[in-house]
């Protein structure tokens, strides 16, 4: 086979650096483009953040400096009240007092005004865990030095939920051979009152070993006279799982009471925590930072869309590192500054990049999306990502980057820009309408029913189709099962 040289011409896509950068900055979440723009702030010196003015500025550092004049003023005037009153007299007596001699001016520490920020429960906070609370409440608690290592395996037991995960046979049996003795033996009665102790504890119903047991141990620390407390310790005990069927029928005949005498004890069982370590939480809270803001100008009856200015801070290039790049140079340090310049400039250009597609793309939602900013959630429109592309004149792999996670603040709440899509049902009248709006109907009729009889799924799809919505009652069962809302038999209720 004989070798040969060919020319050949072709075209093919590639991706720079600068499309790459603005992608991976179109995608980046909120707090993560914070993080990116503050790595590129360490990293590039020709990156600065733009300071606002001066103003404000030089104002306080006027401030600043009267008031360190003043401070310093009252510390010389103290100084020399000291050396010329508080000098020591020779003849002391002996049983004289300090005060009597010297005049003490208490220590002015600089505590916050009341207008600051200062909250004690930020200060003194803590994020323990519900492990650290209760081995908190155990180092309170006297105990001989055998109970307080059950108890330590007991509260090794318990679960994020508050309940034990192991039964008590199994705790003692793990514990029989590390605290048995040729003069003591270890016996189960122990553990279990080292337990019943435990279950004394905050908060409520703690160590329990199941959740007829938890709620009894809630109803026994509420007051004596509380109405029909006695009564909803024997349901709990005796028929909690004919109150959990919602077989009230049978339930009243095996506990011998009236319909209105069950409606105060479901009435007082309700206001119990069946997961009572759940109230105590360990973590800080998280909370969510829109990136677009929507208000309407009542006068003119419109939509505007702006972006959050707190998002990030606005960057600029550092005038004096690039005073210092010479054209014709090319030393070491002149190529540095050159490649550092270029890199802030692609990087300032893809943020700008980046909040006008955003900004694009939030304002053409919010124009398809009027009737659900003044309306609710039964006028959501059908949406999906085809028509904002076509609308923005992008593909729907950049609208789908630039939806995600993203959030948009609106006088109905925040929701992310995804929430704002899905797909439709066609109408008798030949409209359509968005799964989202029949997610608020089915909402709304659950809401509206007796609660005797409560809708069934079927029932439900026959209401909706006398609006003109045709759903099949599948598709009933499965909106409602994505909302959490239980089926008929389980929301049926005497209250």
């Amino acid at each position: 086979m004989k070798t040969s040289l060919q020319l050949k011409m072709s075209q093919q896509l590639t991706m720079t650096p600068q499309l790459q950068q603005a992608i991976k900055l179109l995608q980046l979440s909120t707090l993560d483009l914070q993080t990116e723009i503050q790595q590129a702030l360490e990293s590039n010196p020709m990156l600065e953040v733009k300071e606002d003015d001066g103003a404000d500025s030089s104002t306080g550092n006027d401030a600043d400096k009267q008031e360190n004049n003043s401070v310093d003023t009252q510390t010389d005037e103290a100084s020399q009240e000291f050396t010329v009153k508080d000098t020591i007299p020779d003849d002391l007596a002996v049983d004289s007092s300090w005060d009597d001699i010297y005049t003490h001016t208490p220590t002015n520490h600089a505590m916050p005004a009341a207008d600051d920020d200062y909250n004690l429960e930020n200060i003194y906070g803590t994020t323990d865990s519900l492990w650290d609370h209760l081995y908190w409440q155990l180092n309170l608690t006297p105990m001989t030095d055998k109970d307080r290592v059950i108890a330590e395996s007991l509260i090794e037991c318990v679960n994020e939920e508050g309940y034990l995960s192991n039964s008590v046979e199994e705790i003692f049996e793990g514990l029989r051979e590390d605290l048995s003795t040729d003069d003591d033996s270890l016996d189960e009665d122990e553990v279990k009152a080292v337990l019943h102790r435990l279950q004394q504890f905050d908060p409520p119903g703690i160590c329990a070993r199941n959740l007829a047991d938890c709620l009894i141990i809630q109803l026994r620390q509420l007051p004596e006279d509380t109405p029909m407390r006695a009564t909803a310790i024997d349901i709990v005990s005796k028929y909690i799982d004919l109150l959990g069927s919602k077989d009230y029928t049978q339930l009243m005949r095996k506990a011998r009471i009236k319909e209105p005498e069950l409606r105060e004890v479901m009435l007082l069982i309700q206001t119990l925590n069946p997961r009572p370590g759940n109230a105590v939480e360990s973590g800080k809270s998280e909370y969510v930072v829109p990136d677009v803001i929507v208000t309407k100008d009542i006068k003119n009856n419109r939509w505007l869309v702006e972006l959050n200015p707190d998002i990030a801070p606005k960057l600029r290039v550092n005038s004096s590192y690039a005073s210092m790049v010479k054209r014709a140079d090319n030393s070491s340090d002149n190529n540095y500054l050159k490649d550092h310049l270029q890199e802030a400039k692609w990087f300032i250009k893809s943020l700008q990049s980046r909040n006008e597609t955003l900004l694009k793309v939030a304002s053409t939602i919010v124009e398809h999306q009027r009737g659900f900013l003044d309306y609710g959630d039964e006028a959501m429109k059908p949406l999906v990502l085809h028509d904002i592309a076509e609308a923005v004149d992008m593909h729907e792999s950049t609208i789908s980057r630039v939806t995600t996670q993203k959030y948009m603040h609106t006088p109905r709440g925040i929701y992310e820009l995804k929430y704002f899509f899905s797909s439709h049902v066609s109408t008798d009248s030949g409209g359509e309408c968005s799964s989202t709006a029949i997610r608020a109907l089915i909402k709304k009729l659950i809401a509206a029913e007796n609660t005797r009889k409560p809708l069934s799924d079927s029932k439900i799809a026959n209401l909706l189709g006398e609006q003109g919505i045709k759903v099949a009652r599948r598709t009933i069962a499965k909106y409602r099962e994505a909302m959490h809302i239980p089926p008929s038999n389980e929301r049926k209720s005497l209250i």
